[in-house]
Parts: C-alpha cells; sequence; structure tokens
C-alpha cells in the first residue's frame, strides 16, 4: 500500500508542484503591481474571504465529510447507486453555496464590516485607514461568486480523487493563477484602479476551473443531474459530518483569518505583509502537506471500511514519517533563507526591500508552525476516515481560543508579527493534541523506530543549516544583484542544503526501508 500511495502522492505533488510554480508567479506579478500599500491591503483581504470559505465548503470539512461516506457508497459496488449520491450531494451543496454567494454580494459591505473592522472603524471616524473601506466592500462582489465556482469544483475533485484520479484535481488550481496572471497583465493596464482586474481574474478563474473538470467527470460516468435531496439519508450523513467539521478541519484557516481581521487594526502593509509570508508557506505546506493528505484520506477510509487495523496504522505512520522529512527541513530552510527568498522572488516595482524584510520576520515566525500545519493535514484524516469528527471539532475548538488568546497577548508587543507567531503556536497545539488522542484511542503510535527517524532528520537539518548560514551573502549583497544573480545564489543555496541533509542522512544509516511502519494496533476503536 505504501508504494501506491507513493506514487498517487508524487502525481499530486508534481501537479501541484506546477500550480505553486505558478502561484508563485501570479504572487510576484500582484507584488510587482501593488507592492504592500493600500490597493495591496485591498485585494489581498478581498480575495482572502472566499478563499477562506473555500476551505470550508471545500477543500476542509466537506471533503472530510464526503470523502469517508462517498468510500463506503462505492465499496457496494453498485453504480448507479453511486451515481445516483453523487447527484443528490451536488444538488444540495449546489443550493446551499448559490445561497451564501447571493448573501455574500448583496451584503458586502456588511461582510467587509465584519472582516475589516479596522478599516470600517476608520471609515465611521474619518480616520485614514477608511479610504480601504469602501474598495474592500466594491471587491467583495466581484471575488465572492469564486466561491461558488470552487465549491462545486472541490465536489468535483473530491470525486476523482476517491475513483484514483488525483492529478485533474490537483492540475485544476494552475488555471486560476493563469487567469490572475493574463487579467493583471492584459485587464490591469486599461483601468483606473489595477487591483480590480486581479479580482475579476479570480471570478474568471474559479469559473474556468469548473468547466474544466466537467469532461473527466463524464468520462468517469459520474456527471450526474444534480437534485435537491436535503433529507436523504446519505446526504443527512455528509450534513451532520460536516457541521462540526467546519471547526475541526479549517482551524488554521479561522487563525489565519482572525489574524486579517487584527491586522486591519494595525499599520497599512501589515496584511499584505502576512500575505507575501504565507503564500512562501503555503508553497511547501501544499507541494507536500496537502498532496499527502489528498492520497491518505480516500486510503484510510478503505482501510476504515474493509477493517484492515494495521493497514489503517501503516498508512498513517507512513504519512508521519513523510511529512518529517519533507517539513523539517522545509521549515529549516524557510526560516534562515526568509529574507533571500522575499528578495529574490518579489523585490522590485512597487515591492520594496523595506517590505521584503518586514515580510521576513513574519515568514520566520510561520515557519516554525511548518510541520505543526503538514501534521494536522496527515493527523486529521486519521479521525474522519472512521467518521469521527468530535474529536478533532473539540481539539479545533480549543486551538482557535488559544490562537486568539496568543493573538491579544502576542500582538501588543509584535504587531503583526504576533499574529504569525501565535498562528504557529496554535497550530503545534492542535498537532500535539491530535495525536495525543490517536494514541490514547489505540489508532496510531509513534514507535521507538519511528522517533529515531525523526532525530536523525533533525541532525541531518543542523548540517543543512550550517551549510546554509556558511555560504549565504549578507543582504546588501543580496540587494547589490541582479534578479537572475539572486536566483542562481538561491538556487545554489538551496542545492548545498539539499546536498549537506541528504549526505547526512545517508551517513546516519536513513533508507528507503526507514519508510516502513513496523508496529501492529492492538487496539482500534
Amino acid at each position: 500500500m505504501s508504494k501506491k500511495l507513493l506514487k498517487s502522492g508524487v502525481v499530486v505533488a508534481c501537479m501541484t508542484f506546477i500550480s505553486r510554480i505558478l502561484g508563485l508567479v501570479r504572487d510576484i506579478v500582484v507584488a510587482n503591481m501593488l507592492g504592500a500599500g493600500a490597493a495591496a491591503d485591498v485585494f489581498l483581504v478581498a480575495n482572502k474571504i472566499p478563499n477562506f470559505l473555500r476551505r470550508l465548503f471545500a477543500e476542509g470539512a466537506f471533503a472530510q465529510a464526503f470523502i469517508p461516506v462517498l468510500a463506503e457508497v462505492k465499496s457496494e459496488g453498485d453504480k448507479e447507486h453511486l451515481r445516483q449520491f453523487i447527484g443528490k450531494v451536488s444538488g444540495t451543496l449546489g443550493v446551499v453555496v448559490t445561497l451564501v454567494t447571493l448573501l455574500g454580494v448583496i451584503g458586502s459591505p456588511v461582510v467587509a464590516a465584519l472582516f475589516g473592522a479596522g478599516w470600517f472603524i476608520d471609515y465611521l471616524n474619518d480616520a485614514p485607514g477608511g479610504e480601504k473601506f469602501e474598495p474592500f466592500a466594491l471587491m467583495l462582489k466581484i471575488t465572492f461568486p469564486y466561491l461558488f465556482f470552487v465549491s462545486l469544483t472541490g465536489l468535483s475533485g473530491a470525486i476523482l480523487n476517491t475513483l484514483n484520479k488525483f492529478a485533474v484535481a490537483a492540475f485544476t488550481p494552475v488555471l486560476l493563477n493563469v487567469a490572475i496572471i493574463a487579467t493583471a497583465l492584459l485587464l490591469a493596464p486599461q483601468l483606473d484602479h489595477p487591483e480590480f482586474a486581479l479580482a475579476w481574474g479570480v471570478f474568471i478563474g474559479g469559473l474556468v476551473q469548473l468547466l474544466f473538470q466537467l469532461p473527466f467527470l463524464y468520462k468517469a460516468g459520474v456527471l450526474v443531474r444534480p437534485r435537491w435531496a436535503w433529507s436523504d439519508p446519505k446526504v443527512t450523513k455528509v450534513r451532520m459530518l460536516m457541521i462540526p467539521a467546519l471547526f475541526g478541519v479549517s482551524v488554521s484557516q479561522i487563525n489565519l483569518l482572525f489574524d486579517t481581521m487584527i491586522a486591519t487594526s494595525l499599520m497599512t502593509g501589515s496584511p499584505s505583509w502576512l500575505y507575501y509570508s504565507d503564500r512562501l508557506l503555503e508553497f511547501p505546506l501544499g507541494l507536500f502537506g496537502i498532496a499527502i493528505a489528498t492520497v491518505i484520506l480516500p486510503a484510510l477510509s478503505g482501510h476504515h471500511v474493509s477493517k484492515d487495523r494495521q493497514s489503517f496504522s501503516n498508512s498513517i505512520d507512513w504519512a508521519f514519517k513523510l511529512v518529517c522529512i519533507l517539513g523539517i527541513p522545509a521549515a529549516a530552510g524557510l526560516f534562515v533563507l526568509a529574507e533571500p527568498m522575499l528578495l529574490t522572488i518579489f523585490y522590485g516595482g512597487a515591492f520594496t526591500a523595506k517590505d521584503a524584510t518586514m515580510a521576513s520576520v513574519s515568514l520566520m515566525a510561520y515557519s516554525t508552525g511548518l510541520l505543526s500545519f503538514m501534521l494536522v493535514k496527515v493527523l486529521a484524516p486519521g479521525f474522519y476516515s472512521r467518521q469521527d469528527l468530535k474529536t478533532p471539532v473539540r481539539i479545533g475548538i480549543y486551538c482557535m481560543i488559544a490562537n486568539m488568546v496568543f493573538n491579544i497577548i502576542l500582538a501588543i508587543p509584535f504587531g503583526y508579527v504576533g499574529l504569525a507567531m501565535a498562528t504557529a503556536i496554535s497550530a503545534s497545539l492542535n498537532a500535539g493534541m491530535l495525536y495525543f488522542k490517536l494514541h490514547q484511542l489505540g489508532v496510531y503510535q509513534i514507535t521507538r523506530n519511528t522517533l529515531l527517524f525523526v532525530m536523525k532528520i533533525v541532525l541531518a537539518c543542523t548540517a543543512m543549516v550550517l551549510v546554509i548560514l556558511y555560504f549565504n551573502p549578507d543582504i546588501p549583497q543580496w540587494l547589490s544583484l541582479s534578479v537572475w544573480q539572486k536566483a542562481i545564489e538561491l538556487a545554489k543555496l538551496i542545492l548545498l542544503g539539499f546536498a549537506a541533509f541528504a549526505i547526512s542522512l545517508l551517513v546516519l544509516g536513513v533508507r528507503v526501508n526507514s519508510f516502513r511502519a513496523t508496529h501492529r494496533v492492538k487496539d482500534l476503536e
């Protein structure tokens, strides 16, 4: 099973890599066009709100609730029953997200006042930050329909993933990046406010993503007429699983949204600096963490249905080890190369050296939580695949409250950096509590061999960091380099670091068979 999961994970990672590269190109275009000023703050927050809801309706709670039930229906072997179930879920979800989207578009000033509270208060008091509120509310009318398109796209992707067609769903986000880049280059020069061109890019990108997946659903024989079926037993089961998962699976997103709300009360540029640093964090998280989580949930759901306790535990162990060997060096690399990365990728146009410095500090804070973010992605499916949503929801609520407390404590002395620190700490708390509960239930336990494996990774990372620090030029030298020279220098540091990491692992005796889970589960409730 590990080989099959690894193959699926590689496919998803490759497609996601293409998407992330284009995502970086998109962010470079946005950074050079808008920098970290008022217009950038408005667009980035207006784009964040439907994306937050997307995690709830599409990739987050819905997927975690839908896939286990879909796997259950698929295991019955009745293709027509499967088609009917898909039609009922798609029709019901479609009506719900249509209503939410309409409410968001019509009530955009209310949404803007809620999520841009700092700007709204300034608007009422004629304070300097108030000029952001009106364009923010107007832009939401353009970006909010993205929620409708991407929710149905997420449904399509979940179906294709359950049918082991991972590449299509993983490639789909590429189209959103292409749409935003195209509108930035072609439409923005024609407008007095170029940030609105980016908003239309979000709208177009959402539509294109949905249309792209329909032929693949048709080819798989699961493109069916949507039907409203709110009270259908299977749809009700998905609903009841989804409602608590709205908190459980999306805690990190809720925390990031709270960060954004508070950031609108801080100095101009705070939402943008957090965004640019978060985008670099999302690169390894999306490439590795989400890719592994995407393939692990259907596998775990299948093991649970077949009552294969050993394979269930082995799959979690495989994912845990893979996350550690990818996530720990990625976090260390982001921490030590934060400012050089930002200078290489975003510096130029409206994005200044000061912006790179400010964003690098929040990136360093975020990077300390990268491994935890990734672990949450692979530990939470250990509950969702067993259709146990109460436990991660309870943990998620505790962590969300903790994040708000940390925000209040840390934002006062550290500003926007304190918000990133709070998010990283709450993510670590979330991952730790999820593992403790899995251990307590007898579902998964980290073995002595796995701990030794992680210690070897940490030692190899230490060697990697020392090599990078030794060869890393100082910031004035980075600023003196051309764009291509920066890219070459950064690539050299990454390759040197990777070589040091890989050689250290070999010296420490880490081999491919280290990914084989060796323990057995004595009790699985």
